[in-house]
């Protein structure tokens, strides 16, 4: 019999698995123009984590939210379906990013990074690897299924190059990609069919670096 401090346990146990992330940093000297001038893609990546501080200043740029009194984020979207969800790989499991309150919540236990390597195995040597999938249930439901379709790659393309942006200003390499196992990702992450994963960054430092 589960008695209720048995229940309490496993509830606590269970929402420990989420991550609060830490403000996201905005003291960055890089100027746009710098970021632009840097942004390249890069396939290789040190084996070094990417720290929970970092990462929550690289999600914030993807789609944090940066106007709290309106709800409004970085990334624009289609009628301000704010559509895109970003999912967090890595080694100690997938998780959903909360843009509302800069949290990641655990989905899986399971190191996916293969699965989102897809036919690439260099992809899978990046300590984090964020998935950017559409949500159409976000539209409204009168909206046939091509435009969705349309502008949630759109949106989806606008977060990655947020990201993009973003690791270009902190020294971190980066790379978009369509390439992913997307049914097992569907599967593992618990996606039902309103769902349509678009693009993933692999993220980490380059492999000469000594920061």
């Amino acid at each position: 019999m589960i008695t209720m401090a048995m229940l309490a346990w496993m509830t606590t146990s269970c929402m420990a698995q989420d991550i609060q992330l830490p403000k996201p940093s905005m003291e960055n000297k890089v100027t746009l123009m710098e970021a632009l001038q840097n942004r390249h893609s890069s396939r290789e990546y040190a084996d070094r984590d990417i720290s929970d501080d970092v990462l929550s200043t690289v999600l914030w740029a993807a789609c944090g939210v940066n106007r709290p009194k309106e709800g409004k984020i970085t990334a624009p979207s289609a009628i301000n379906a704010q559509d895109i969800t970003v999912f967090v790989i890595r080694k100690d499991g997938a998780y959903r990013f909360e843009p509302k309150d800069n949290k990641l919540v655990k989905v899986s236990d399971k190191d996916l990074r293969k699965a989102v390597s897809g036919r690439q195995d260099f992809a899978a040597t990046a300590p984090v690897s964020l998935v950017m999938a559409s949500n159409h249930g976000k539209f409204p439901q009168q909206m046939p299924e091509e435009p969705k379709t349309r502008m949630g790659v759109l949106d989806a393309g606008y977060v990655s190059q947020n990201i993009c942006l973003a690791c270009s200003a902190l020294g971190l390499n980066t790379v978009p990609r369509m390439t992913m196992d997307s049914d097992s990702l569907k599967k593992e992450l618990g996606l039902d069919g309103s769902y349509d994963l678009i693009v993933n960054n692999q993220i980490g430092y380059p492999k000469e670096s000594k920061r």
